[in-house]
């Protein structure tokens, strides 16, 4: 039996929503030759609609009673369309099969199946690690790598697991695990996590967690489990299917009883089919969904504007979000007789075969051809040096301008330096033989439109939340800047959904917006996840509900206003649908409709759920204040 049933669920999958549209075409135009009688046919042409629309719906409630005895609005649907068929109204039957259908395709194509952003996340998982053993290297897959193990990572090659560096520096991103805009220099003793990037120079490690431990594979479990709690759209007339069936039936079979006119229970049973009702909800949405197209949203989830509209509070990630993401230069400071514009030169000039991500970001700002340089040497974790002009160049932190003793730093130097490196700059020192000629400030930079989103924000409602994987320092400047009172810093990914879930307790919808591999966790957590789709990592727009595909963050607001308009059309479809129904009920009771002009009432209504619906395509709301 079991397998029987298999066999007709495989059946009427077959073909997908290909197949769904090309039946309710055919359909559709057998229902215009029915009703006009167009074409001289051996057989009622709503019959086409009968068999392609209405079988598949009476298939599909046989099966739901008889597996799990489940009750939904398709159950009343078969009733109405056998009932009818019964009587010789096929028109009626077959235009009931066609609306039930038509809202299936729609809610169909609303609701997303599931993302591959897992599968993402696990070929990030390195798969290969090289072990040290007596001084020779060795390739092993690195789900065999021991706690204890000695291994090596090259330069571009990913970090297979967790452990603590025994020799050598580099700079390593980190941005996989922390999100962090900068690169962060590494030496004996600092510790690295599987599934970041090694920069530059070759480093040895002692492997301190592997396999289900390690980093990467706890971001995975996150994922999976932040995923698992989050429920799916369920259709508003599959939850009172069972009394809407109970009502409708005690309704026909009394009217029956006491009028003894069998075509009235018939009629009754016809126009309490919930056609409208189960177009309210999926036709405004897909609307809805056109609208946020149009303004560089992609939706992926569909009922992620539903909930969107009962979202209040947004959490950002700071990174590539309400920053570029990339690190830029924003101050050349001089504090010898050298020009600021010469520093900027003379630094470019050394940087430019430098492989380090700060050096890279200099000559690129710098915005023209350096030029020529000669004795170029890069020193990992403190910076290069080369000659350019006939002078001698160093740049890089402070242990390389103050290593040997020579140069020392003036107070007025450490407090210049003091307020970038409070905001969470970094500063490149720079010295020209041998003397302190100035520094270079690099700091990932804020978007233009930030401030004016996140005031508009406040403005609806809705309050912004700064969730970071940067320092405090770093963090508490931005949000200063962007006017974001709650601010937390030093995040990893748990850190996040930690605070998500802590304003999910307390009973508030959150939304999540972000960039990197690390949000994803926390985009699945969140009631609503938005991923940057133009800089964002393609694990975040997977993992996410909606994707912002060109990185306007300008047009967060509208989305909210948006999910609020759509969600007060559904209400009003309901509300209008509902009443037609109990208008129509009523008159099929008296005996004034007949099962075709119920049917044709039930269209009226319908056309009027879709054109409401329509109207979400071209809204453009008003002033942020006024949109709600």
């Amino acid at each position: 039996m079991k397998s029987f049933i298999g066999k007709v669920e495989d059946a009427l999958e077959f073909g997908g929503v290909k197949k769904d549209i090309a039946l309710l075409v055919i359909s559709g135009i057998a229902l215009v030759i029915s009703l006009f009688d167009l074409l001289p046919l051996p057989f009622h042409a709503a019959w086409v609609a009968i068999i392609l629309c209405g079988v598949p719906i009476i298939l599909e409630a046989v099966i739901g009673l008889v597996t799990a005895f489940d009750i939904k609005a398709d159950v009343l649907v078969s009733l109405a369309l056998v009932a009818s068929v019964c009587i010789g109204e096929d028109f009626a039957a077959g235009e009931i099969a066609f609306i039930m259908q038509l809202g299936a395709l729609l809610e169909d194509l609303t609701v997303a199946k599931a993302r591959a952003g897992i599968e993402k996340l696990v070929h990030l998982t390195p798969q290969t690690a090289r072990v040290i053993n007596d001084g020779e290297e060795k390739m092993i897959a690195a789900k065999r790598v021991q706690v204890g193990d000695l291994l090596r990572v090259l330069p571009g090659e990913t970090v297979p697991v967790d452990g603590t560096i025994t020799s050598g520096q580099t700079s390593v991103n980190q941005a996989v695990m922390t999100g962090e805009s900068l690169p962060v220099d590494k030496g004996v003793g600092d510790t690295v996590s599987s599934g970041t990037v090694n920069q530059f120079g070759i480093f040895e490690m002692e492997a301190t967690k592997v396999g289900e431990d390690s980093s990467i594979q706890r971001m995975i479990r996150l994922v999976q489990s932040a995923d698992a709690g989050k429920a799916k759209i369920v259709g508003l007339a599959d939850r009172w299917a069972t009394w809407i069936v109970v009502t409708a039936l005690a309704a026909a079979a009394l009217t029956w009883l006491i009028s003894g006119e069998i075509i009235r229970a018939v009629t009754i049973l016809v126009v309490f089919c919930p056609c409208a009702l189960v177009l309210a909800t999926p036709t405004a949405i897909m609307a809805a969904i056109g609208n946020a197209t149009k303004h560089g949203f992609l939706v992926r989830e569909g009922d992620a504007l539903e909930r969107l509209a009962k979202v209040s509070k947004i959490t950002f990630d700071k990174t590539g979000t309400l920053t570029f993401g990339t690190p830029k230069v924003i101050a050349v400071e001089s504090v010898s007789a050298f020009e600021k514009d010469d520093i900027f030169a003379l630094t470019a000039a050394a940087e430019q075969f430098s492989e380090h991500p700060l050096g890279k970001a200099i000559v690129k700002c710098y915005g023209r051809k350096p030029q020529a340089a000669a004795e170029f040497r890069m020193i990992p974790g403190e910076g290069v040096t080369a000659k350019a002009d006939g002078k001698r160049i160093k740049a890089g932190n402070l242990k390389m301008i103050t290593g040997n003793g020579d140069i020392s730093l003036s107070p007025s130097l450490v407090s210049g330096t003091e307020r970038y490196l409070n905001e969470g700059s970094t500063v490149i020192y720079v010295a020209v033989d041998e003397e302190l000629a100035g520094y270079i400030v690099l700091s990932d930079t804020v978007r233009e439109e930030s401030a004016a989103m996140i005031e508009e924000l406040g403005k609806i409602g809705v309050e912004p939340v700064l969730l970071t994987g940067d320092n405090q320092n770093a963090a508490s400047a931005i949000a200063g800047q962007l006017h974001i009172e709650k601010v937390h810093a030093n995040c990893l990914p748990e850190d996040k959904l930690k605070w998500i879930r802590f304003y999910q307790e307390k009973k508030e919808a959150v939304c999540m917006i972000g960039d990197g591999v690390n949000d994803a966790p926390a985009l699945k957590m969140a009631d609503v996840g938005i991923a940057m789709g133009g800089v964002g990592s393609d694990i975040a727009v997977d993992t996410a509900d909606i994707a912002l595909v060109d990185d306007e963050v300008k047009e967060i607001p509208h989305l909210l206003a948006l999910s609020k308009r759509m969600m007060a059309t559904i209400k009003w479809n309901l509300t209008f649908s509902m009443a037609l129904n109990f208008l129509a009920i009523a008159l099929a009771i008296t005996g004034i409709l007949n099962p075709v002009i119920g049917a044709l009432v039930h269209n009226a209504g319908s056309v009027f759920v879709i054109i409401n619906s329509s109207l979400l395509l071209g809204w453009k709301g008003k002033s942020a204040a006024a949109r709600l």
